[in-house]
């Protein structure tokens, strides 16, 4: 599976400058001939949280038009990150994976939100799992803050996926925690993790970028910088058999002590 990253600079609420810079860098991901884009958190408006009921997708369907358009158009899978979402007189940060044939095939609510950017105050939260296939490959993704509850991952990895997939806006004073968990998760899940990180600073934040790629050991595959780029990989998923082979830990565990 060869995955492209799409680590964004993302302009605070203003959702037309950021929808046509998404289409940009689809394509010129698709370029790359690639299986899967992969995009950052909250794309379409960043933390803009105060201006939702301006700039939020309705139901989403702006976001789900154009990334099955890109998908049907380039013949490629879309892990559209997540944007905001009104529905039902709520906000959802939420994440759409449409497959090569512009076909909706998950839809996930962020589960845990983080209150240091507000959103337990703006943001409704999710309370599925979100584990699906692309090619006949199994994945999952999560969100940013996610990634700090380990046990939300396990429960979804012990599903069997080989991918998990992350968009987040991190910032950047955190950064080095941002490589450590994700690091920690691949190797306790035996899985490839993406993980997508957005660039640039809103007017409270600043994101540092350095988006990942990391193997089922924990050794990092590929890593980017601090400034908008497109990051591509190629994940060897004969190996997530290979590992889990070696050290059982999906067999070993004892869940019905934890």
């Amino acid at each position: 599976m060869r995955v492209a990253l799409a680590q964004l600079d993302i302009q605070f609420g203003d959702p037309d400058a950021n929808y046509q810079q998404v289409e940009v860098a689809i394509q010129r991901a698709a370029e790359q001939t690639v299986d899967v884009i992969v995009l950052p958190e909250m794309w379409n408006t960043g933390y803009a949280l105060t201006r939702l009921n301006v700039v939020a997708d309705d139901d989403g369907q702006r976001t789900r038009q154009l990334l099955s358009k890109l998908a049907r158009q380039f013949r490629v899978n879309i892990v559209g990150g997540s944007v905001a979402v009104a529905r039902d007189g709520h906000y959802y940060n939420e994440m759409l994976v449409i497959d090569r044939h512009g076909q909706l095939v998950s839809q996930y609510d962020k589960v845990h939100r983080f209150g240091l950017m507000a959103e337990d105050r703006y943001i409704t939260a999710g309370a599925t799992e979100n584990v699906f296939e692309l090619d006949d490959v199994a994945a999952m993704g999560v969100i940013c803050y996610d990634i700090r509850f380990p046990e939300w991952l396990r429960k979804q990895a012990a599903q069997g996926p080989r991918v998990i997939f992350v968009s987040a806006e991190w910032p950047t004073q955190r950064q080095m925690q941002w490589r450590l968990l994700l690091q920690a998760r691949a190797i306790e899940n035996q899985a490839f993790v993406v993980a997508v990180n957005r660039v640039g600073s809103d007017p409270d934040n600043q994101f540092g970028g350095q988006s990942l790629v990391i193997d089922p050991l924990g050794d990092l595959l590929a890593i980017g910088g601090a400034h908008p780029q497109l990051i591509t990989a190629t994940l060897d998923l004969t190996q997530v058999e290979r590992v889990r082979g070696q050290i059982p830990v999906f067999e070993d565990r004892r869940p019905e002590l934890y």
